[in-house]
């Protein structure tokens, strides 16, 4: 193969996951915008400005200047005569962290940051799947309204032939109450159908007010299976998890926090300078003051409660990797499966429509009754809506592994 057309192949292979999301989804910009002003994304924003102002704390430690002073008056008593002192005393101190834990507290607050900016990514990555959640929602809605009015006015124009044969004698009367009760039960599942479309346009509009709506939603593509096998899809998913990250994050930080506790065991000194004036500036003391507290079981226990936690934390870790494993597989699996049920749909409806129009044909010609027909042409009609629903499942649950992939809408990645 020549470099050129193996260029063009791995071009093809690498645009083809989101070969699906050209027509039928909002513009990429707008979604952008939209998920950025997510109150959750906002908020984890916030939470990743919050972890970096902690790393700093970390960086700087807790320990600051401290200052004490003392004033007092003094009387002596002595046989000659009384005699009133003033007196002070000033100290200044800090505590020192001893060598390596600087570099732990750094860990520290290094490993917090990076699972708030991984929390804000998961969070964005959440907002998404809202919104293909609630796209689809509409989409589907909407698909359901369009077939249920289609077929409220195909039942509403043979009402309307069948009253005119019955007016010339052509029909009996009877079939006009049947066409009635029909055309009432069609034109009650069409009032339902648009009012869940409405229900889920509000739920889209509210959900995402920065999100534009068309005036008229995009029609459902015919799903296709996704590219590459599906073990591929699988380890992306697993691989790009935003929440495993920043579990393991928390996992690797809370180990850093036990090596601290640990090493607290050996408390940070105090250093100090003292000053002293008494007997009214006749005597006056400077020293250096040093503090060492003495650790014992309490800093020992905080130590192995500690590494318990880490342990813990890692244990959190694989549970999470499991369940999104799990989660990917499931996934992955229903968009293959998704698609082969609206085949077998789409093959049901092209044959239940060709029945109904073979029993209209013989209801024409005084071979059947109307009642068959009828029964057969409401057959056509729901699976017409089933072979509807299947195509909408098929397409979001491929739209599902795109999003949960980061292969769509994920611009952070």
């Amino acid at each position: 193969m020549s470099t050129r057309p193996a260029l063009l192949l791995l071009a093809s292979l690498l645009a083809a996951p989101c070969a699906l999301a050209a027509d039928y989804l909002p513009d990429p910009e707008l979604v952008d915008r939209s998920i950025a002003q997510q109150p959750e994304v906002r908020a984890a924003a916030a939470r990743v400005q919050a972890a970096r102002a902690q790393a700093r704390m970390q960086a700087l430690g807790s320990h600051e200047f401290e200052v004490s002073g003392v004033q007092q008056q003094r009387k002596v008593e002595d046989m000659p005569g009384i005699d009133n002192y003033r007196e002070w005393e000033l100290q200044v101190s800090r505590r020192l962290r001893l060598p390596g834990k600087a570099r732990l507290d750094n860990a520290i607050g290094q490993y917090g940051l990076e699972a708030a900016d991984l929390r804000q990514q998961d969070a964005q990555h959440q907002a998404a799947r809202h919104l293909a959640q609630r796209w689809m929602g509409w989409l589907r809605a909407a698909a359901v309204a369009e077939e249920a009015e289609r077929q409220y006015a195909s039942l509403l124009r043979e009402r309307d032939a069948l009253r005119r044969r019955v007016e010339l004698g052509d029909a009996a009367h009877k079939d006009l109450d049947l066409m009635e009760v029909e055309l009432a039960q069609a034109e009650a599942q069409r009032l339902a159908a648009d009012s869940t479309q409405h229900s889920a346009r509000r739920a889209m509009a509210i959900d995402f007010p920065l999100l534009p709506l068309p005036e008229h939603p995009p029609a459902l593509p015919e799903p296709d299976a996704l590219p590459e096998s599906d073990a591929v899809w699988i380890g992306r998913i697993v691989d790009r998890s935003h929440e495993i990250g920043a579990l393991a994050k928390v996992a690797e930080q809370q180990e850093a926090v036990a090596a601290r506790a640990r090493a607290d065991r050996f408390p940070d000194p105090s250093l100090g300078l003292r000053v002293l004036n008494d007997r009214g500036g006749a005597e006056s003391v400077i020293g250096v003051v040093l503090s060492v507290p003495i650790g014992g079981r309490y800093r020992r226990a905080v130590g192995a409660a500690e590494a318990a936690e880490a342990s813990a934390r890692h244990d959190d870790t694989a549970i999470m990797a499991r369940e999104i494993a799990r989660e990917a597989e499931l996934a992955v699996r229903e968009a293959g499966s998704t698609v082969m049920q609206w085949r077998a749909m789409l093959a049901a409806r092209t044959a239940s429509t060709a029945a109904s129009t073979r029993q209209r044909r013989g209801w024409e010609l005084g071979e059947l009754g109307l009642s068959e027909w009828l029964l057969a042409e409401r057959n056509s009609r729901q699976i017409s809506l089933a072979e509807i629903m299947a195509r909408a499942d098929a397409v979001e649950a491929r739209l599902r592994v795109l999003v949960d992939s980061h292969e769509l809408w994920h611009t952070v990645d």
